[in-house]
């Protein structure tokens, strides 16, 4: 034969719920039965003179030959065949079973099966047939099974029962012409040596089957082991994509209708390998085949045909194709990449995916799956939303896309036909279509699936409900509560009655975490207020009204209404407006605000997500009772969520929980015993505001109100002395900075010294004494954790704290002193003896920058270096490009006086610069780095020796000792501290990270710490 051994692998497709294959599958008469009985010329009928044989029991006859065995032999894997048969079978190479294709250990045949045998002949004799021998034979009055001959009428004429018309001996011969046709060709297909031969027959096997339909006669010939692999061997060894189509369609038919085909098909690995690799060079026709085949998921995924599968789905199917499958292409892979998903799991995580993340977002994939909810077959309808619900998981941005472009009608059809599960998923799959961006899209999601009926569409969400398991009721619940809103928004309603109760009991069961926090996520979703992505917008909301600034960055999705924003877009923000009133107040107006003490005990939990998501509900459930109209619930609210806000105001660990319940606690001071009863917890509250005032303007607001309106008074920014240190005998303390909560000293003697900057201030931890001359200057390098020394003995030194040691890791020879000192990752910028700024690389190059100008002090920010001179005149250096700005002009010196830029300090953006006061009285100015637009001044009488900048304050030391504090955001004075001894000068000073502990250095040898209390 041409067909190529292949060598037998156990079974691995076979499903336990297939019936097992059925012995003698193969013994299908082609000829129908008798279906008329012999006629009198009267017209009566006439009793058959002799009885009908009896069919022929299918464990006697052979596989091979369709005929009753005469010398049957059973082979080790269990088959029986005609000896001469199977010997044949063999003689011509193979070395397998003809039915299952596993390998023959032994190259005799076994003994006669006598048991066998002897049943036959008692048979025979039973049946008075000796000379019966084959099933092929036609019986005497045949019924044709081909649908286009028909069967005269049993009210025929006596002349015409008698003898046979013309039409049907045609049928007779037409009947006996197929049959013997189709013999032929199956016989040619399973014996055959020449593969033309072969396919020959396919293609006629396939003619006859569509002109045939589905008649038994033909079904159960076909569905042979023995045809079956005949047609396997096709696909294998066939390259002519007709051919191969005719024998997918023909397996698939028969696997359709016979599940013994299926097992047939399954029992060898390499059957189905091959259906998939003719899948994936472009037979589309065999992915039906294999879905008949049912494989489980783990089978489908190591198939390894998502990207086969997608692209299936994005052609979509042919409107006129050349073979009408029992199932389409496009459904039979929508079901299989469906099965895929779901065994790859939940995970968002791309890396998991089976197919490529940017296929399976495509815009014309998800038109295509789209399209597949409308499909007759409900399973193709669930498949294709589970695996647009995947594609909303994996990129909400799809969303839209699948809103406007699905037919959600077909789906809730199905709801009715299919079991809980998938019902849940319908559920998440609508509930999921709510989270659009814009509120007249969701709304019109809502009413479609509330075109049904809205009572009827309801009412059966709710009879839902209430048999729902815990971890599906709050999803439920949240779609049933927008359709009753959506339908009767003021009116009281069983249905909303009933979802919020839910959702309450839901948040109550501790029993159930994860129903806990479903619920808790449900409920942060009901705002209506999304991203283009679908992510809630409700906690970014909250966060904005705190006025927060750059520690909680904004949501860039955020809906701001502008003064010249379009009418479709006030449109928009008033309909989102509006449905989140109508929510909040269905929530909190049930059973007078019960739903307080649900979160209430949630804010208690130790689930940290079921915390913080619990927390956003109740703050914007406190929010909105601003808004609504009086509920009476608002002391409900205070008695249940007051203790828990101010809990979490005090010690949440991260900050944007306690700008939350910032939010909640200033909801209860718009009325007189909401003031009182925060006033219980005073202490706390001011302590806290005191922190956020630096990220939230709304922080500032209360503590004004709390303080009596006085936001500038010296109590609300009260600094009291820590410590101090006297470091007199090691000279004057010439330079302080923070790293890593350590503060860092540079002396006058060359002295470098390391403080505890936390808890323990100014508790000395190491001194090192390697620069011979004073230390200018001192830099920090934080991306590195490295701190620079630039000494008046010509060098800079690198240094590093190990384990609590101070190590010089770096010298570099400058060749010059070093006044003032700046540093980069690969550079430092240092003012020399005489005019200019030298710029160092760190392999030893250096050139000289400004070289007209004396420069004092200096900054350097993202590659520019700010330089203050003598001659009061500032510039901006460009170090990639080598450009300078003028920020300020230099003036000539008045009286033979200089006015000097003593110091300066960049901050978000702004350049704080320090003199002596100018002619218009102000001794600090602030420019914008950008434009440099002088942006404000601050009146003093102080000469500005040392400045630093803080969140909120900016510090300025002065000759005399003084340390005048000035608020950042108004440019007012709020208050001074006296540092040193007396006439001792301020020289340097620094803050800690987050602006709660300055640190001053004076010409006398010591360093004070205030902290801000």
């Amino acid at each position: 034969m041409f067909k190529e051994k292949r060598p037998a692998s156990p079974p691995s497709l076979s499903k336990p719920r297939r019936a097992p294959p059925r012995p003698g599958a193969d013994d299908a008469r082609l000829s129908p039965d008798p279906a008329r009985s012999p006629v009198r010329g009267d017209g009566d009928p006439q009793p058959p003179e002799t009885p009908q044989p009896a069919a022929t029991p299918k464990d006697f006859v052979c596989p091979i030959t369709s005929q009753l065995f005469e010398d049957p032999v059973t082979l080790e894997t269990g088959q029986t065949y005609e000896r001469r048969a199977i010997q044949e079978w063999l003689d011509r190479g193979n070395a397998t079973c003809p039915i299952t294709r596993h390998r023959l250990h032994g190259a005799q045949l076994p003994s006669t099966n006598y048991v066998l045998k002897r049943l036959i002949a008692a048979w025979r004799d039973d049946q008075n047939q000796p000379q019966l021998k084959t099933m092929d034979s036609p019986a005497p009055t045949p019924t044709p099974p081909f649908k286009a001959i028909s069967s005269p009428s049993p009210d025929t004429s006596a002349s015409q029962a008698s003898a046979a018309s013309p039409t049907s001996v045609i049928a007779q011969a037409t009947l006996e012409t197929a049959a013997g046709e189709l013999r032929a060709a199956v016989a040619c297909l399973c014996t055959s040596e020449d593969l033309a031969e072969s396919e020959e027959s396919v293609l006629r096997i396939e003619r006859l089957w569509r002109e045939a339909g589905t008649e038994h006669a033909v079904l159960a010939a076909l569905a042979r082991p023995a045809v079956i692999n005949g047609f396997v061997e096709i696909l294998f060894n066939s390259v002519s994509a007709r051919v191969l189509q005719a024998a997918v369609f023909l397996l698939a038919e028969l696997a359709s209708r016979d599940d013994a085909v299926v097992q047939t098909l399954t029992r060898v690995d390499s059957d189905v390998d091959c259906l998939v690799a003719l899948f994936k060079k472009g037979l589309v026709e065999a992915v039906a085949l294999i879905c008949l085949l049912s494989p489980t998921p783990e089978q489908l995924v190591e198939m390894d045909m998502a990207e086969a599968l997608v692209s299936t789905i994005r052609r979509g199917d042919d409107e006129d194709p050349p073979l009408r499958m029992c199932i389409k292409p496009k459904a039979a892979s929508v079901i299989l990449l469906s099965q895929i998903l779901a065994e790859a799991g939940t995970d968002r995580d791309s890396s998991t995916l089976p197919v490529p993340r940017s296929a399976l977002l495509s815009e014309r994939f998800v038109r295509s799956v789209a399209v597949s909810l409308e499909a007759e077959q409900v399973e193709e309808r669930l498949a294709a939303m589970r695996i647009l619900l995947r594609c909303i998981w994996e990129d909400g941005h799809c969303r839209s896309t699948i809103a406007d472009k699905a037919s959600l009608g077909a789906v809730l059809d199905a709801f009715h036909a299919v079991g809980d599960a998938d019902k849940f998923d319908i559920v998440r799959f609508l509930y999921e279509l709510l989270k659009l961006k814009k509120r007249s899209a969701a709304e019109r999601v809502l009413r479609t699936i509330k075109d049904g009926g809205s009572f009827s569409r309801m009412h059966t969400l709710l009879v839902h409900l209430q048999s729902a398991p815990p971890e599906h009721s709050p999803v439920v619940a949240g779609l049933l509560l927008q359709l009753d809103l959506l339908v009767e928004p003021r009116k009281i309603s069983m249905y909303r009655e009933e979802a919020v109760d839910c959702l309450i009991q839901c948040l109550k069961n501790s029993d159930f975490p994860r129903s806990q926090l479903l619920a808790a996520e449900t409920i942060m979703c009901l705002p209506g207020k999304f991203s283009s992505s679908g992510r809630p917008l409700t906690r970014s909301t909250l966060l904005k009204l705190a006025r927060v600034k750059e520690r909680h960055r904004q949501s860039q999705d955020l809906s701001i209404v502008r003064a010249d924003a379009g009418e479709d877009e006030m449109e928009e923000e008033k309909a989102a407006s509006e449905w989140e009133r109508k929510t909040a107040y269905a929530l909190v107006s049930h059973e007078f605000g019960l739903v307080f003490e649900a979160l209430s005990e949630c804010l208690r939990s130790k689930n940290a997500e079921l915390f913080t998501t619990s927390l956003v509900c109740a703050t914007w459930l406190v929010y909105m009772l601003s808004l609504l109209p009086d509920t009476g619930v608002l002391g409900a609210a205070r008695v249940c969520m007051l203790r828990q806000f101010v809990i979490v105001l005090r010690s949440a660990k991260h900050g944007s929980d306690r700008v939350l319940a910032m939010v909640a606690v200033r909801s209860f001071m718009n009325d007189r015993e909401g003031m009182h009863d925060i006033t219980t917890y005073i202490k706390d509250v001011l302590k806290t505001l005191r922190e956020l005032k630096k990220s939230s303007g709304l922080a500032f607001e209360m503590l004004k109100l709390l303080s009596d309106g006085q936001e500038s008074s010296v109590d609300m920014w009260n600094h009291k002395e820590i410590n101090q240190a006297d470091c007199s005998s090691n000279g004057e303390v010439t330079s302080i900075v923070y790293l890593k909560n350590h503060i860092f000293s540079g002396h006058s003697d060359g002295t470098l010294k390391v403080w505890e900057g936390s808890e323990n201030i100014l508790r000395l931890v190491h001194e090192a004494q390697e620069h011979t001359k004073a230390i200018t200057s001192l830099s920090v390098l934080h991306s590195e954790e490295k701190l620079y020394s630039g000494s008046l003995d010509r060098t800079i030194r690198v240094w590093q704290l190990r384990d609590g040691v101070l190590q010089c890791v770096e010298t570099h020879d400058t060749k010059d002193p070093v006044q003032n000192l700046a540093v980069a990752s690969a550079m430092a910028c240092f003012v020399p003896q005489g005019a200019g700024v030298k710029l160092l690389n760190w392999n030893g190059n250096s050139k000289l920058l400004n070289a007209n100008k004396y420069v004092r002090s200096m900054a350097l920010v993202h590659g520019k270096l700010f330089c203050g001179c003598n001659d009061s005149s500032i510039q901006e250096i460009d170090l990639a490009s080598g450009t300078l700005g003028v920020i300020q002009s230099g003036n000539k010196r008045i009286l033979g006086k200089a006015n000097p830029i003593y110091s300066l300090q960049v901050h978000d953006g702004l350049l704080y610069t320090g003199s002596t006061p100018s002619m218009d009285g102000a001794s600090v100015k602030v420019w914008n780095c950008g434009n440099y637009n002088l942006v404000g001044s601050m009146p003093s009488s102080m000469e500005a020796r040392s400045l630093v900048v803080s969140a909120d304050l900016i510090y300025v030391g002065s000759r005399n000792g003084a340390v005048e504090i000035w608020s950042r955001e108004k440019l007012t004075r709020i208050g001074t501290l006296q540092a040193g001894g007396p006439s001792c000068r301020v020289q340097c000073m620094a803050v800690d990270g987050d602006g709660d502990v300055l640190v001053v250095g004076t010409s006398d040898g010591r360093i004070q710490a205030w902290g801000l209390t």
